[in-house]
């Protein structure tokens, strides 16, 4: 697992991504980026990122340092972004969420696991112990690209969420020991430094 300084330009499959951490000034850019997402993949968020307002308290909480934001850029226009979410006044302030969300057309290239990693290093640096992701039971590339990190099933909700026709949706959590997953990487050479 490598994660670079932000802000920092990657190639991947020959394309450039500029990846840097978000700023109240990427308001609009947000807020066009997830209406260009399918409306299934926004189901696991707790809040619709379409929303001005819900942006607004992103950004807030941005400024605040409870929520660290890492965009990815292609040509000017953010193709994906993920997210650490901390609550330090929690009774769980060793524990973080990740969230990750990739535009469609720039999946299967590698960028949502870069994104994922990153929010992993923002993580060790917090000193967190447990990370935990969330997505709908049929985002299957997803799962599997967490598990390939170090996340486990733990909990299945069932009919936790409900799309704009009313149906409802399962979500399952994944949660990651950070020590251990560190170390497993490390193991197979996929350190922070490497």
């Amino acid at each position: 697992m490598t994660m670079e300084s932000l802000p920092t330009t990657i190639s991947l499959d020959g394309t450039d991504y500029a990846l840097r951490a978000m700023t109240a000034e990427d308001k609009a850019a947000i807020l066009a980026f997830a209406k260009t997402l399918p409306a299934h993949d926004l189901l696991f968020l707790t809040r619709d990122i379409t929303k001005r307002r819900v942006v607004d308290a992103w950004i807030d909480q941005t400024d605040s340092g409870a929520i660290e934001t890492v965009i990815a850029e292609q040509d000017g226009r953010i193709v994906g972004c993920s997210a650490l979410i901390t609550d330090p006044l929690s009774w769980s302030p060793h524990l973080g969420e990740l969230r990750v969300l990739v535009d469609p057309a720039a999946r299967q290239h590698g960028l949502g696991r870069v994104l994922i990693e990153q929010c992993f290093g923002k993580a060790l640096d917090k000193g967190l112990k447990k990370l935990t992701a969330q997505m709908t039971v049929d985002q299957k590339g997803a799962i599997t690209l967490f598990e390939e990190l170090g996340f486990r099933g733990e909990a299945l909700l069932r009919d936790h969420v409900r799309d704009a026709e009313d149906t409802l949706h399962d979500i399952v959590i994944l949660a990651c020991d950070v020590d251990r997953a560190t170390s497993q990487l490390e193991a197979y050479g996929m350190s922070e430094s490497g």
